[in-house]
């Protein structure tokens, strides 16, 4: 079969919306170029387990040609697009031209500082595989540097730990680190007095978690100040130069780590297409996950902008990038044959946050519930989408270990 005459699908990105576009096409008469500057897809969901100490990289990333290594009608290309031409229909990687005839964009997005700018100079995140190691080796650093500091100030501020931003990601790594800091570090620094340690969580606004229902909300709360955390909520940050993080209010927090959770916005690619966005660079698209002048071009993940049925925007979550990817392969196939377009409904499965060991939040068939049953379906859920059936045994293994040792195989400062 001369597979030259099948029509090119362009998939640009390796995250969950270009992964399952790229599985949904796999029997299907089509050419597929994917196309991704990173040689791995990521499971963000669990990125923040690696920032800080509980998991490798390794455990959460697999290469794509190793996903993709029985698909025959795939073609993976490591490297960044610098340039998308939606009227001549190419993409451009690395100076090279691609013609295509389906585009599916589903490229993500990067850390929004605000302007911030001694923030992005000092801060960290935790973004990809590359940041959270970074973030690792930093808050690994700051114990060992605590451990034969002299000075009770300096030592305060070493062992002070200031997240900012009340979303999942924030909230799930404060309940990590308060946990990792009580049961972890207290035995292999038996001479460091970490009653002197804090974790901090920082918000804006008055909620943390703030898309879930109230109840939750307020499970997440109870749950972090169990574990010690300390909250503070309505509090704006003003700047951080390494040392002090000031807010708005007049307040400050003497500190030599901050990780910026708060804010997201779309990678450079976005701006120079030339298409309608709206809030955070994200992309407005139809029902059927096209850009409304260019039919042959879908958005899809958190780059896509579209309002759900109560007029919202869909969030920016894993399930929601997992649904529209299953759906643009069928939206292209439908394509192929003629066949009309089907618009993009997202069926809710329910909301997940672990706030540390034993304790989770859920939402799920309209239920709310908190606890360790919530912790028990938020770890199997997660180990059940992990790719890879080794990476799935070695992260419950991990688990385990952790779970009933209080104990933590990675504590590694590395080179980055």
């Amino acid at each position: 079969m001369d597979t030259k005459n099948l029509p090119h699908v362009i998939i640009i990105g390796a995250g969950f919306a270009g992964l399952e576009t790229a599985r949904g096409l796999a029997n299907s008469p089509v050419r597929i170029t994917l196309i991704d500057k990173r040689n791995h897809h990521l499971f963000q969901p669990l990125l923040y387990q690696v920032a800080i100490a509980g998991l490798l990289p390794s455990q959460i990333a697999s290469p794509v040609r190793t996903i993709f290594r029985k698909q025959k009608n795939l073609t993976f290309q490591m490297g960044e697009v610098t340039e998308i031409n939606l009227k001549e229909k190419f993409v451009k990687l690395e100076g090279s031209a691609i013609a295509y005839d389906y585009l599916v964009i589903a490229a993500g997005g990067r850390t929004n500082f605000f302007g911030f700018d001694t923030l992005e100079q000092h801060g960290l995140q935790i973004k990809d595989l590359e940041t959270a190691v970074k973030t690792r080796n930093h808050l690994l650093s700051m114990f060992e540097q605590a451990s034969h500091e002299g000075d009770a100030e300096k030592r305060k501020a070493m062992l002070t730990f200031v997240i900012v931003g009340g979303g999942p990601t924030g909230v799930e790594a404060a309940g990590a680190l308060a946990e990792l800091i009580s049961h972890v570090m207290r035995k292999d620094y038996s001479k460091l007095n970490l009653k002197e340690a804090k974790v901090i969580l920082v918000e804006a606004g008055a909620h943390l978690i703030n898309p879930y229902p109230d109840e939750l909300r307020q499970a997440t709360k109870r749950l972090l100040e169990k574990k010690k955390v300390e909250i503070r909520l309505n509090t704006k940050m003003k700047n951080y130069n390494g040392q002090r993080v000031d807010f708005e209010d007049g307040s400050s927090i003497e500190t030599q780590t901050l990780i910026w959770t708060a804010g997201a916005k779309m990678v450079e690619i976005f701006d120079s297409l030339g298409v309608e966005q709206a809030s955070m660079g994200r992309v407005r698209v139809t029902p059927t996950l096209q850009l409304p002048a260019y039919p042959s071009a879908f958005v899809i993940g958190d780059a896509a902008f579209l309002v759900n049925g109560n007029g919202q925007p869909l969030p920016m979550l894993s399930t929601v990038a997992i649904q529209q990817g299953k759906h643009t392969a069928k939206n292209i196939r439908h394509a192929i044959a003629n066949k009309d377009l089907l618009e993009f409904h997202y069926k809710d499965p329910g909301l997940l946050a672990t706030i540390g060991r034993n304790a989770a939040v859920a939402r799920i068939f309209g239920i709310s519930f908190s606890g360790f049953i919530a912790w028990v379906i938020w770890v199997f859920l997660h180990i059940y989408r992990i790719i890879g059936f080794r990476n799935r045994i070695i992260v419950m293994f991990n688990w385990a270990w952790d779970y009933f040792f209080y104990d933590n195989q990675v504590r590694l400062i590395t080179k980055e």
